[in-house]
């Protein structure tokens, strides 16, 4: 018999209760994650004084036992009394959902909190919650526990300052763990001191000492010329943009002659990770822009389609905008959807741009023939994608991705896939190999980490599905073993430091998505040498420095001659054939999953998005480890 269902069985949670009751909803969870939007939402209040031209310092400071302070010099949370509610306006604001000065523009011309739920979250969530409020001539203080007032407002000692100080203490009944990643602090710190110029942020670790302060004169430009480093295969100086006229828009980019691209974009000072309509502007003003030029300068003449796609590769964007009345996607803010941005962006980028071209003319010369590059290429690649078929039986209905050099044999059991580290490497292999039971795959750079990665990230991955597609046998829920192409599949990358990475985020990617393979042994680790010894007429070659040691050992008293190889793309083909390729020479190391629960967890701890599980193995084997430089 079912249970009743009466007015009884209603609960309406009342005041903070919802946020304690369901706090994923408005910090995305009680991870580190949560833990550390927590941060974000106090300092964002701060940040949305600075935005109005009422702040010019934010201090974070990381305490010990948990805490964490942020203190901003701005125009200090309103003390008075509220008339309708008759309440200390600082009590409604750090106790009610949807209190605060944001929902109108006379406080606030622009602000990222806009909900009104962003402190008072914060107080909901924390043990102990203390405010300390500057302004009207004195020190006022008031003190909070899990939403709950415990000492009313105070007038406390005179002070000509102004400001507002918060201090909280996480809930442990909400959060498992209480780190703050001093780091993570950092970077997100100094984002929003590039995106407000003028504004000076410091953040301080009381449990270390360390102490960090962020201040850039000139906003974004600082931002792109320290994203793009020293400036190794620049294209040409960056293109800044501003108005007012509108929006408040800012917008700095850089082509390099990398095939990755990174559009960073931010609005009201929030880092839009998912973009949105603004970053929609911004391409398709660039597209429109390069496309009207390539029509000008061929006249009647033909040129080369292209799409957004082949005008972000290479890109460097920094795409900052201010407006009255954002509307997010979701309380993390994570993706701006005001469908009116999108033109307005345009409407600033495009006759800057096209001005920026026309009186560049060299620069729009580079620029034209990157993205003509860029055109031909993936055109090249459809082209191979729609000639080459899925080999054998088991797959000839399907089309390869284009940058796979598949092997001619159609028998699984004696093919064999070799998993490369970019296009250097790929084309050395690709002479190197048996080109009738040996396919070549080159993967652009490092992979995503899939143990951090959303379902639709890993879906919409270009690499990941070009590796899904050559093997065969799909991923996760749609995996397939009987459609495996490859008997052995080999992962095959540098000897050095980010060799190893790129093999580590390729078996996690195999162990989550594609275990079975690792199960009845079909994956593989090449084991390329890293030395090259000449001794009189003999060579030697060494995987790493201990068997290099053993061969000098055995050698010492003869002339001998060392070389490093730099990567598998500069190594001689001759070579990376003898040591690496050659069934009859080469030394490959099987995967094999001995203990899955292990796996597991050493998956979890050193790939996932806990940076605490990592830290202690750090310390816990750093005195067994040298560094290699």
């Amino acid at each position: 018999m079912s249970k009743s269902y009466t007015s009884d069985e209603i609960t309406v949670l009342e005041g903070l209760e919802p946020v304690r009751a369901r706090p994923g909803m408005y910090i995305g969870g009680t991870d580190a994650n949560g833990l550390h939007h927590l941060v974000w939402e106090a300092v964002d209040n701060s940040v949305d004084e600075a935005i109005n031209g009422h702040c010019k310092k934010i201090d974070i400071t990381i305490g010990k036992n948990g805490w964490m302070t942020v203190l901003d010099d701005g125009r200090g949370i309103p003390v008075d009394k509220h008339k309708k509610h008759k309440k200390p306006a600082l009590e409604l604001i750090m106790t009610t959902l949807h209190a605060g000065a944001k929902f109108h523009n006379k406080a606030y011309s622009s602000s990222g909190g806009l909900h009104g739920v962003g402190i008072s979250v914060v107080n909901a969530l924390s043990e102990k919650l203390n405010v300390k409020v500057f302004r009207d001539g004195h020190e006022w203080s008031m003190s909070f526990s899990r939403g709950d007032v415990k000492s009313k407002l105070k007038k406390e000692k005179k002070s000509r300052k102004h400001g507002t100080l918060v201090s909280f203490l996480p809930d442990s009944k909400i959060f498992k763990k209480v780190n703050f990643n001093f780091k993570n602090i950092c970077e997100r710190s100094e984002s929003k001191a590039f995106i407000n110029r003028g504004l000076r942020i410091s953040v301080s670790d009381e449990r270390t000492g360390e102490r960090r302060e962020f201040f850039f004169e000139n906003g974004i430009l600082d931002y792109i010329n320290k994203v793009l480093g020293s400036g190794k295969g620049v294209l040409f100086a960056p293109f800044y943009a501003r108005s007012d006229n509108g929006i408040h828009c800012e917008v700095a980019l850089q082509w390099t002659e990398k095939t990755e691209s990174k559009i960073e974009s931010y609005c009201n000072s929030i880092n839009t990770v998912d973009g949105g309509t603004h970053e929609a502007g911004l391409r398709t003003a660039l597209t429109k822009t390069i496309r009207q030029e390539m029509e000008r300068r061929a006249g009647k003449g033909k040129i080369t389609p292209i799409t957004t796609e082949d005008v972000k590769e290479g890109l460097t964007a920094i795409l900052s905008i201010f407006v009255e009345n954002p509307q997010f996607q979701g309380q993390t803010k994570e993706k701006l959807n005001n469908p009116e941005v999108s033109a307005l962006v345009e409407g600033v980028v495009r006759p800057a741009f096209e001005k920026f071209l026309l009186e560049n003319c060299s620069t729009a010369d580079l620029l034209i023939a990157r993205v003509e590059l860029s055109a031909k290429a993936r055109l090249a690649s459809r082209a191979a994608r729609e000639e080459v078929q899925r080999k054998g039986a088991i797959s000839h209905r399907l089309t390869l991705p284009g940058k796979l050099s598949d092997c001619s044999s159609t028998s699984p059991t004696d093919s064999e896939l070799f998993i490369v580290e970019g296009d250097s490497a790929g084309g050395s292999s690709k002479q190197a190999r048996d080109r009738k039971t040996q396919a070549i795959l080159p993967l652009r750079g490092k992979i995503l980490n899939v143990e951090n990665a959303t379902g639709e990230k890993l879906a919409n991955n270009a690499e990941l599905k070009a590796l899904s597609l050559s093997i065969g046998t799909g991923i996760g829920a749609g995996f397939d073993y009987k459609r495996l192409r490859y008997d052995k599949i080999i992962i095959m990358t540098d000897a050095d430091v980010d060799g190893a990475h790129i093999s580590a985020l390729l078996l996690t990617f195999f162990f989550r998505n594609m275990k079975e393979l690792v199960e009845k042994g079909h994956l593989y680790l090449s084991q390329p040498p890293l030395y090259k010894v000449v001794i009189g007429k003999e060579v030697f070659y060494a995987a790493d420095d201990e068997e290099k040691d053993k061969i000098m050992g055995k050698y010492k008293n003869r002339n001998i001659e060392i070389s490093r190889f730099k990567g598998l793309g500069e190594m001689p083909v001759n070579i990376l054939k003898d040591t690496t390729m050659d069934k009859a020479k080469r030394s490959l190391l099987r995967v094999e999953l001995i203990d899955e629960q292990e796996t597991e967890e050493a998956f979890k701890d050193l790939m996932g998005k806990d940076s605490s599980a990592r830290f202690r193995f750090i310390q816990e084997n750093a005195a067994s480890f040298e560094l290699d430089v």
